[in-house]
């Protein structure tokens, strides 16, 4: 337990870390990668490169400044960040050295400022933040060895399949290499892919929504492809599109993520897509087909045009199959973009979930608190680092 001084003296960083915790961060990693750079092969580049993994940690730091007298109040987040760790395969072995080089990058970032004193505070209380994390994700990592058909860390997998859906989509069906069951997942949740791209000189990592229902024998991923030049650079959504074939062999993680929605509630439930945003949805959509087709289900798709709109069969498929689901599409290019309007008057016992660039995740969240939809009944995901909303506006 961390003394009255120290909680006293870490919180008392929290306004510096507000104004300068990117700098101290992007600091950190700067020097981490330097002194390992090993640990390339565990982290995106392209969330590096736009300095999104920078201002995710900036924020994680400056809350735990906040809230070190009750950690409790960061459990949600601190769950969420150690679903991306398991899938990243982080290790207890990893924090010290994270610890070190954070500690470094706040006294080269801070100089003077941070004092003995200061830095002896943070020491102690990343220790306590540390635990809690190798805590929980000792559980996560347990449970999925577990799980019949679980394994830990990565595990080969073959191209069975490769399905254009759209003009910059394509699902990658992935079939385990031993040839053995895999474990049910939750509809919503994701799985990290990782490859070896020639000419590359570390591992790439990406993590992709699992678009399907859970069964013994595949996984569907479904992946956008980023334009040259574009930010991100697309290294992998390039690679996957253009030369992955069927009979190829990648490595993959367990599914993991808490984006995941309960099938059989009876709520009405509203999927607010933006773009590739409607990844995880397809998992859901398709469980409740299977499992619960009955209930009440509207999506809202907000994308450029109808080349890049896709899944457009197997949602004419689901409209079948499930007599209160309403597909409903916006298209940008036709001056049908999505406005606030788009999200008034919807039920207000509904369940929502909203994911996509984070941009329109900003617009979407905030249209739905203007409708005086509560706060627990929003959930939204991320794709990559978890940020704050209101940094997107």
């Amino acid at each position: 337990m961390l003394s009255a001084k120290t909680i006293e003296i870490v919180k008392s960083t929290a306004p510096i870390l507000e104004t300068r915790g990117k700098e101290i961060t992007t600091t950190f990693y700067r020097n981490l990668f330097v002194k390992h750079p090993e640990l390339l092969n565990i982290f995106n580049h392209a969330n590096q490169q736009r300095g999104r993994q920078q201002t995710a940690l900036a924020n994680t730091v400056t809350a735990a400044a906040h809230y070190i007298d009750r950690l409790e109040v960061l459990l949600p987040v601190v769950k969420q960040i150690a679903h991306k760790h398991r899938s990243l395969a982080i290790k207890p072995e990893h924090y010290p050295i994270v610890g070190e080089n954070l500690l470094e990058a706040i006294k080269e970032v801070l100089g003077e400022a941070a004092t003995d004193e200061i830095i002896g505070a943070w020491a102690e209380a990343y220790g306590v933040i540390a635990d809690v994390f190798i805590a929980v994700e000792k559980e996560m990592y347990e449970e999925v060895q577990e799980a019949a058909g679980g394994w830990a860390d990565y595990k080969e997998f073959i191209v069975m399949d490769k399905v254009r859906e759209s003009e910059n989509i394509t699902s990658i069906l992935l079939k385990p290499a031993d040839g053995q069951a895999l474990p049910a997942f939750k509809p919503g949740q994701y799985m990290t892919i990782r490859i070896s791209i020639p000419g590359e000189q570390y591992l790439m990592n990406r993590q992709y929504s699992l678009t399907c229902s859970p069964n013994k024998e595949y996984f569907r991923i479904s992946v956008k492809k980023e334009l040259p030049g574009s930010s991100p650079d697309g290294k992998v959504s390039n690679y996957l599109h253009t030369y992955l074939n069927v009979g190829d062999r990648l490595e993959a993680t367990a599914p993991a993520g808490d984006f995941t929605l309960d099938v059989m509630e009876s709520k009405p439930v509203y999927f607010i897509a933006g773009g590739v945003g409607i990844t995880p949805f397809m998992s859901m959509l398709h469980t409740l087909s299977e499992k619960n087709p009955s209930r009440e289900v509207v999506l809202k798709h907000s994308v450029r045009n109808e080349q890049i709109r896709p899944f457009n069969k197997e949602l004419k498929q689901l409209v079948q199959k499930m007599p209160h689901f309403e597909a409903m599409f916006y298209l940008s290019d036709d001056k049908r973009r999505m406005t606030s309007e788009d999200l008034q008057g919807l039920d207000p016992k509904g369940i929502y979930y909203v994911c996509g660039p984070t941009g329109f995740m900003s617009f979407a969240v905030s249209s739905l608190r203007e409708a005086g939809i509560s706060e627990d009944q929003i959930h939204h995901e991320f794709f990559g680092p978890a940020m704050q909303l209101e940094e997107t506006k």
